[in-house]
């Protein structure tokens, strides 16, 4: 097998298992474990993973999170019924705002169903999928392009949104402890930020997965969401603490 298709297949298995050991990616690609340790190198350099002892994840860390490609292929049912519960809050004429992510980018392409409307989105899957929409507005952010997350960010977006007006933002996060969402990256964080600062509404989409973890970067407290959208009921202390906070979380269901 040549080095590219095994990086491949380790990224394969990797989607599928979430983390990956080093001893046995060397007896399955039959090499030496220094040969493994390279391409373990080479694909945390590239973003795509995160080295841990003995092997490698994708599971987001403090400072990590999986590159937008990898995330796109995971927990569809579970996107699906979040993009689902969104949709219920929105009316035709509204401007809603669609942040980064795949879980916002799944949402963002189904948003023709909710038509007429404004959306305004600094997520490149998002543009792609609504630029030629019929009944659909579309506001594309500019800024600097990041490959990692599929969208773009930085000075330029952030003065965009500064002028705009949106009636909901949808925002989506990889952390949540305690009651704080969290983000690893700066970047990310303001134009969130900026998002909810331009919109009457804000409404929060966290896999239930991602609560109990934490990220470099404090987002926001969760009581400054109007809602909290999640796929499954999260750990009996983290949905008690939301729950005698008074903030409204909703457990998406299957679509009927």
């Amino acid at each position: 097998m040549k080095r590219e298709e095994r990086r491949q297949a380790i990224m394969d298995l990797l989607v599928a298992a979430r983390a990956v050991d080093l001893d046995d990616l060397a007896a399955r690609f039959a090499v030496s474990k220094m040969t493994i340790h390279r391409d373990l190198d080479d694909l945390e350099q590239a973003g795509l993973l995160r080295k841990v002892r003995g092997g490698a994840t994708i599971e987001a860390g403090t400072q990590f999170e999986s590159d937008f490609r990898i995330r796109a292929l995971q927990d569809g049912e579970a996107k699906i019924r979040m993009a689902h519960a969104a949709r219920a809050l929105i009316e035709p004429g509204m401007t809603v705002m669609v942040n980064d992510g795949s879980m916002a980018a799944l949402l963002g392409a189904s948003l023709t169903e909710c038509a007429p409307l404004s959306v305004i989105t600094n997520n490149a899957a998002v543009i792609e999928r609504l630029k030629d929409a019929p009944r659909v507005t579309l506001i594309a952010l500019g800024g600097i392009y990041s490959a990692k997350f599929n969208g773009f960010f930085g000075m330029v977006t952030e003065s965009a949104l500064a002028g705009l007006h949106a009636d909901l933002a949808f925002i989506s996060t990889p952390a949540v402890a305690g009651l704080r969402a969290f983000h690893m990256d700066d970047n990310a964080v303001r134009a969130k930020r900026a998002m909810m600062h331009a919109a009457e509404r804000s409404v929060l989409l966290v896999n239930h997965a991602r609560f109990g973890r934490s990220a470099l970067h404090a987002l926001a407290d969760l009581t400054e969401f109007d809602a909290i959208i999640t796929d499954a009921p999260p750990a009996p202390e983290d949905r008690a603490a939301i729950d005698r906070a008074g903030i409204a979380l909703t457990i998406a269901k299957d679509p009927a």
